[in-house]
């Protein structure tokens, strides 16, 4: 269920060059679609009713500076130079710099983090935990530190930036699609090409939502080369058209021609910004994608390639309408003359797709959307992951889009507006970095919210204008997945406060023996449950209702940390619960929220491993185990895999026939008796000479030995969540119905583990929260 070490450590290491050109060859068919195929819609967008070209050609040229400076400040300064440095050790999106936060300000969303969580590696990286360094940042953390209403801010606006970028993972394959196979009115009659028109768009995006499984590495390699000619063809074009058309069209990219533009067209030019805004349509994706390459690779794509080859295309459309005022057909100003180009508009729905997957992942890892099934496409790059469930939402809510709509005109400011706050979110949460994690002034962080943010608000007030001609599509998406996410959230956090409030007592425990009060038979009994500390309330159900119960039980908890990758090395923490002789532990095992859970047996060795290097640490180490567990037992050891402490215990497991009685010179083997019946399996752990262990550590590890032989039960708890008698109407509804709702058709917590059925005991048991 690891990560193997060699390859983590291959991730650390840093990237060859030969590495980085590849990322940035594939990142071109995943990250850049979007946005290199935005010039097939944007003048037509703009140009659409607001507008209209005149003689003298200023609007053209507003509209053309106004896309040379969104392009060069958005996407190239704002994104490229700034935001992709704030990723999340590799992870990028607004959930990555949600995350960044919550450590450096502890705010957390997550009910289960503890102080031992802030000791990791990962978690200490750039100076992380110390005080930033001016006043007011200081100020800043301590209240959102004390401030509760604060907190929950900082969280809903992150989910606002989430929502919308679903939402765009649903407008932007429509748009696309459907701007691409409108190109097809030049080669039919209006009259067959509005029965066409649909049915081709939704059989295209059928086939691209199909796709997905094969993994971004695969898509990468087929899409890529699409979107490298069509950036080639384009600049060609481009280049063509200002030579042949209007060589003097360069001077357009002057500011002073936006002056002109607004003091010609007024309320009318400000109306047509949501067209203009079109053209950074995928930017977002640049750092939600941020995770299935580097970031090194996407600003090398971007600055050399793409950037140049949208100027240019930009520049040439804008020569060729300067010189022709009047088109037969509005499709004209696209590239549908000279470039087929529905295979690089399905390949500009992939960017937004694939960053869909990351940041719902990410939501979901940090307890802020329903578990669902998370697929790693890549054992090289960790990032890289499909879902199956959103994949086919998203196909289905894009094709009602496509089939409402018919019309890119309102697709257009649908998407435009998803993408503008999207871009608003990631400038708000960008200031907070500025100050809490980078330690920068606090002038600094006002100036980069008051540039971006007055060129962003800009563009979000225009595209609010077209609330009533499709804008309210991405509102209303983002609110009903806000609803999900909330209620996930607050019901996720109610059963782990009913857990907390309802623990067993260590006294209880204690008062029935080390018997427990029951018969205790061979094996390992894993109590899965989300308390990181404390005994939960089904286990004296447990107790209550069996005769009989393993002679090890293991408390298990398996939980998400806000970090991207926790090390093998420190994934495991463990500790007695009660005194040695009980046979108790606690074992929580950490994941980052991008780790890979893998769906095999390793998971259960690693756990029986990181127990028994437990048992020997605790051992070797004088004072370590006293009293004060008895009446403490949260405290833990941190205790890596198999692979990460090969200087350990390390355990073995061998056919019976096939046992050889001789162990390396350096190690003491600990050997299980021969057993009863033939068994298809023997255990044995290999304990380090030295240091000695004492002789109740090596009755422990015998014992732990004989009951990894004698196998392992899953036990789980099936809770069923009601509101308590008393609670108000509209907590009645969300938990009742909603959390309830949610919980029957989401993952069970435990689905990675492949838990085999026969092994399994589920009790249920009501939570009244």
């Amino acid at each position: 269920m690891d990560l193997e070490t060699g390859v983590y450590q291959n991730y650390a290491k840093k990237e060859s060059w030969r590495t980085v050109l590849i990322l940035a060859y594939q990142s071109l068919g995943v990250v850049y679609g979007d946005l290199s195929t935005s010039p097939l819609y944007v003048y037509k967008s703009t140009f659409e009713e607001d507008i209209q070209h005149s003689e003298t050609n200023e609007e053209i040229y507003g509209v053309l500076s106004f896309v040379f400076w969104t392009l060069t400040l958005v996407p190239l300064l704002k994104y490229v130079f700034i935001v992709l440095r704030a990723d999340d050790n590799g992870e990028g999106g607004t959930f990555a710099l949600y995350s960044l936060l919550c450590r450096h300000a502890r705010v957390n969303s997550l009910p289960n983090c503890q102080l031992a969580d802030e000791e990791l590696i990962e978690y200490k990286k750039d100076s992380i935990g110390l005080a930033p360094q001016s006043s007011f940042g200081s100020r800043l953390k301590s209240s959102l530190e004390k401030h509760r209403v604060l907190q929950r801010f900082l969280l809903v606006l992150a989910l606002i930036g989430t929502c919308m970028v679903i939402g765009d993972g649903i407008l932007t394959p429509a748009i696309s699609v459907f701007s691409a196979v409108s190109g097809l009115e030049l080669s039919m009659s209006k009259e067959h090409h509005k029965y066409v028109e649909v049915p081709v768009a939704c059989i295209i995006l059928i086939g691209l939502f199909a796709l997905q499984h094969y993994g971004t590495h695969r898509v990468g390699f087929l899409f890529a080369p699409v979107v490298l000619v069509w950036l080639l063809c384009i600049s060609a074009i481009g280049l063509y058209n200002i030579i042949h058309w209007n060589p003097h069209v360069y001077q357009a990219l002057s500011p002073y021609y936006m002056y002109k533009f607004f003091r010609k067209t007024q309320r009318g030019g400000w109306m047509s910004l949501g067209g203009i805004l079109l053209c950074i349509t995928g930017s977002e994706a640049m750092f939600a994608d941020l995770g299935h390459f580097s970031q090194l690779s996407i600003k090398i794509a971007f600055t050399f390639l793409v950037y140049p080859s949208l100027i240019l295309a930009y520049m040439g459309q804008a020569a060729y309408l300067s010189q022709h005022h009047i088109i037969e057909s509005d499709y004209r100003i696209g590239f549908y003359v000279s470039v087929p180009a529905i295979l690089a508009a399905v390949v500009g729905s992939q960017a937004i797709i694939t960053g869909t997957f990351s940041i719902i992942k990410q939501c979901s890892s940090l307890g802020c959307f329903p578990r669902v099934k998370i697929i790693h496409t890549s054992s090289k790059i960790h990032g890289q992951i499909y879902i199956p469930e959103i994949n086919w939402l998203l196909m289905v809510l894009c094709l009602a889009v496509t089939v409402g709509f018919r019309d890119t005109r309102r697709m257009g400011n649908a998407s435009g507006l998803a993408v503008i706050t999207v871009m608003l979110v990631t400038t708000c949460l960008m200031s907070l970095v500025i100050v809490l994690c980078w330690q920068k002034s606090v002038f600094l962080a006002i100036g980069f919210v008051f540039f971006f943010g007055t060129i962003e608000a800009l563009y979000f007030t225009a595209s609010l204008t077209k609330f009533l001609e499709g804008a309210w599509v991405p509102i209303a998406l983002a609110f009903i997945f806000l609803i999900i996410m909330c209620v996930w959230h607050y019901g996720t956090l109610k059963k782990y406060e009913f857990d907390v409030q309802n623990k067993v007592s260590i006294n209880w425990l204690l008062s029935l023996g080390p018997s427990l009060g029951i018969v205790r038979v061979r094996g390992i009994g894993l109590v899965h449950t989300e308390l990181v500390s404390g005994i939960p309330a089904i286990f004296s159900h447990f107790v209550t209702n069996l005769p009989a119960f393993h002679q090890v039980l293991v408390f298990l908890c398996i939980k998400s940390v806000p970090v991207p990758h926790v090390k093998p090395e420190e994934r495991f923490l463990v500790g007695h619960i009660g005194p040695r002789e009980y046979r108790l532990y606690r074992c929580i095992v950490r994941y980052g929220y991008r780790d890979v859970h893998k769906d095999d047996m390793e998971f259960e060795k690693d756990l029986v491993c990181s127990i028994a290097e437990f048992i020997r640490s605790e051992s070797v180490a004088p004072g370590s185990v006293n009293e004060d567990l008895v009446k403490d037992d949260d405290k833990m050891t941190v205790v890596g895999t198999c692979s990460s402490h090969t200087e350990g215990v390390q355990m073995r497991e061998d056919d019976a026939d096939n046992i050889e009685a001789a162990g390396p010179s350096e190690l003491k083997e600990i050997w299980s008796p021969p057993p009863v019946i033939k068994l298809r399996k023997r255990v044995r752990f290999i304990v380090p000479k030295s240091p000695e262990i004492d002789t109740g550590a090596r009755e422990e590890l015998q014992e732990l030995m004989e009951a990894r032989e004698a196998g392992i039960a899953y036990i789980l708890g099936h809770s069923y969540v009601k509101a308590k008698q008393g609670s108000s109407l509209i907590k009645k509804l969300v938990i009742n119905y909603g959390y309830e709702f949610l919980r029957r058709n989401s993952r069970l917590s435990t689905y990675a583990l492949s838990v085999p059925h026969a092994s399994t005991l589920e009790v249920g048991m009501i939570y009244h929260v």
